[in-house]
C-alpha cells in the first residue's frame, strides 16, 4: 500500500487572484431573472386563474344534436367544445338580459299600480224607470166615445166578451196608450168625482 503525495505548491493558490465561485455567479444571475416583465407575469397568472376556473360538463345529447354541433365545428373550423362553450355562453347572457327586461317592466307596472290613481269617470246616470201601472184603470183618459162593435172584442175592465153589433165605449188615453173598449155597463164613476160617465145616464133622471 503506497502513499500518493502531492505537491502542495500545484493545489495552493493564491488568494487574491481566486476566481469567483459559481454560487456567486449565481446568486448575480438571481436578480436578472426576478426582473421579468411584471406584464408577462400578469399574463401568467390571469391564465392560472383561468385555468382553475374551468371546470367540465358532461352531458348526453342526442344524435341529431350532436351532428348539428360538429357541422357547426367544422364549418368555423373550432373545436366542438369551443362552440359548445360559445353557444352556452350566449345563452347564459341572452337569459340574463331578458331576465332583466323582465324584472323591470314588473318595476315599471308595479310603481304604476303604487302611484296616484286617477278619478273614476263618473258613473252613466241611471236609466228611468218605467212609469208605474196606473192604479185605476181608466187613470189618464182623455175621452170617451161610443161605437158599435164589428167584431167580438172582451171588456178592458171586466173581461166579458162583447159580441159584434153590440155598443161599447172606447176610453182614449193622453200617454199613447191604445183605446180600451169597455162595456157602457162596466165603466166605473172616477174617484172623487160625483158626476156620472160619459153616456150614462144622471141619477133620478128616468129612463
Amino acid at each position: 500500500m503506497s502513499d500518493v503525495k502531492s505537491d502542495p505548491e500545484e493545489h495552493e493558490a493564491p488568494a487574491d487572484d481566486a476566481e469567483p465561485e459559481p454560487e456567486d455567479a449565481a446568486t448575480e444571475a438571481a436578480p436578472e431573472a426576478s426582473e421579468a416583465p411584471a406584464p408577462a407575469k400578469e399574463k401568467r397568472r390571469r391564465v392560472r386563474r383561468r385555468q382553475k376556473k374551468e371546470r367540465v360538463l358532461h352531458t348526453r345529447v342526442p344524435a341529431v344534436l350532436e351532428q348539428e354541433l360538429k357541422r357547426l365545428a367544422e364549418s368555423l373550423r373550432l373545436p366542438v367544445s369551443n362552440v359548445v362553450r360559445t353557444i352556452l355562453e350566449d345563452a347564459v347572457d341572452t337569459l340574463d338580459v331578458a331576465g332583466r327586461s323582465a324584472q323591470e317592466e314588473l318595476t315599471r307596472v308595479a310603481d304604476r299600480l303604487g302611484g296616484p290613481r286617477a278619478p273614476a269617470p263618473d258613473a252613466p246616470p241611471a236609466p228611468k224607470a218605467p212609469p208605474a201601472a196606473p192604479t185605476y184603470p181608466l187613470e189618464g183618459a182623455l175621452g170617451i166615445s161610443r161605437v158599435r162593435l164589428v167584431r167580438a172584442t172582451p171588456c178592458g175592465l171586466t173581461g166579458r166578451e162583447l159580441g159584434a153589433g153590440e155598443e161599447a165605449l172606447l176610453v182614449h188615453f193622453d200617454d199613447g196608450r191604445p183605446p180600451l173598449a169597455v162595456a157602457p155597463d162596466a165603466l166605473p164613476t172616477p174617484p172623487g168625482d160625483g158626476t156620472p160617465p160619459t153616456g150614462a145616464p144622471p141619477e133620478g133622471d128616468p129612463a
